[in-house]
């Protein structure tokens, strides 16, 4: 079968099926499909999986506590190939054609909502592109995407700005693998180039320990790590056997608890940014978080999965606004008024570049194995 009309069919009968499923007293409307793509490919998939998780969290929460006005919200996961861009496109067109669809949410991984991000602003798709994982800070925003998380920018600013009393001068930019050089290099150079430091680049080609092994004694001291928590992991496996010590700076797709159960970190120091509040936090929406993904999976909180809850529930606070008939040019409507949301003391506030970059916390994995912050 045409994979548009196989992805076409599965969204009418989760819509269908989701409005059998609804109680009674909730069904004042048909139920609202939001579409969540994320990533399977096998370079991203870890990452989408615990965000889409965050999400699964948030709509559940939302349904059993009656809805959008009273409306099923079918929360819709729509996988996608993020290393094929055919995959994609094959996606939306499912997704353009079906009208129940008001909204996209909480896209993930950060290549894939890059590559949907420019695909809706080429076709003036009309449809909110909502608090997707967009971790690239030079991705021109278009009118229809409303990015909430901290970029790579916002991310590596902070965690230079916590070494500034090391006066660093230099810092070295490490990328796992060929596919992160070709994604991040430019956005890492101009970064490096606004802070007045001196860049140096080192690309892997398969073995992350071997690079780290066998860096020179004349690169940085300093290392931003553009890849995921495996790859991270191999890499600093390699700077254990060096005598110079290290620091390594990983932004928000790093896991520091997986990587510590891994056995990473051990004689490196390993900061992570992120771009959401610290998964133990006490702010109230921190807490409905926890207490969601407790009741409903068995897993530990993250911060990938809690983006992925707050994603959920700002597009959910957006979409309760709308005054009036709820359709996907009215929803959009709504989106476009960038008001300031406040999730539970996670806040929204949407900049000149049309970008929110409320939040950006920060861990460290020490070298003898806590995490701190």
């Amino acid at each position: 079968m045409h994979l548009p009309s196989l992805i076409r069919r599965r969204l009418l009968a989760s819509a269908a099926a989701a409005a059998l499923a609804t109680p009674a007293w909730a069904q004042r409307g048909s139920p609202v499909l939001v579409a969540q793509l994320f990533d399977t490919s096998p370079r991203e998939q870890d990452v989408a999986k615990d965000f889409l998780n965050g999400s699964r969290a948030a709509w559940q929460e939302i349904n059993a506590q009656g809805g959008l006005r009273g409306r099923q919200v079918v929360h819709q996961p729509v996988e996608v190939d993020g290393a094929n861009p055919e995959s994609l496109r094959q996606a939306w067109r499912a997704l353009k054609d079906n009208n129940a669809c008001v909204a996209l949410s909480g896209t993930a991984s950060d290549p894939l909502a890059s590559q949907l991000t420019a695909l809706l602003a080429q076709e003036n798709a009309g449809i909110a592109h909502a608090a997707p994982w967009l971790q690239n800070s030079s991705q021109e925003i278009g009118d229809a995407t409303f990015p909430i998380f901290a970029g790579r920018r916002e991310q590596i600013e902070h965690a230079l700005k916590s070494l500034s009393v090391m006066g660093i001068a230099e810092v070295g930019a490490v990328y796992a693998a060929p596919r992160d050089f070709a994604l991040q290099r430019d956005d890492v150079t101009r970064i490096a180039a606004d802070f007045k430091l001196k860049l140096s680049d080192f690309q892997a080609h398969g073995d992350l320990a071997r690079l780290g092994q066998r860096l020179g004694p004349n690169s940085p001291a300093l290392l931003l790590f553009m890849g995921g928590t495996p790859e991270l992991l191999q890499f600093t496996q390699g700077l254990q056997r060096q005598a110079r010590q290290r620091y390594v700076i990983a932004l928000a797709d790093v896991n520091l608890q997986t990587l510590q159960q891994m056995g990473g970190g051990k004689s490196t120091p390993i900061i992570a940014t992120q771009a959401v509040p610290m998964a133990t936090a006490a702010l109230p929406v921190v807490r409905r978080y926890r207490d969601a993904m407790a009741r409903l999976f068995d897993e530990p909180p993250a911060a990938l999965s809690l983006a992925g809850y707050i994603a959920a529930r700002y597009t959910y606070e957006v979409l309760a606004g709308v005054d009036g008939q709820l359709t996907r040019a009215s929803a959009l409507s709504e989106f476009r008024r960038r008001a300031e949301v406040d999730l539970g003391g996670y806040r929204v506030r949407f900049d000149a570049s049309r970008r929110s970059t409320t939040f950006v916390t920060q861990s460290m994995l020490t070298a003898d194995g806590r995490v701190v912050g």
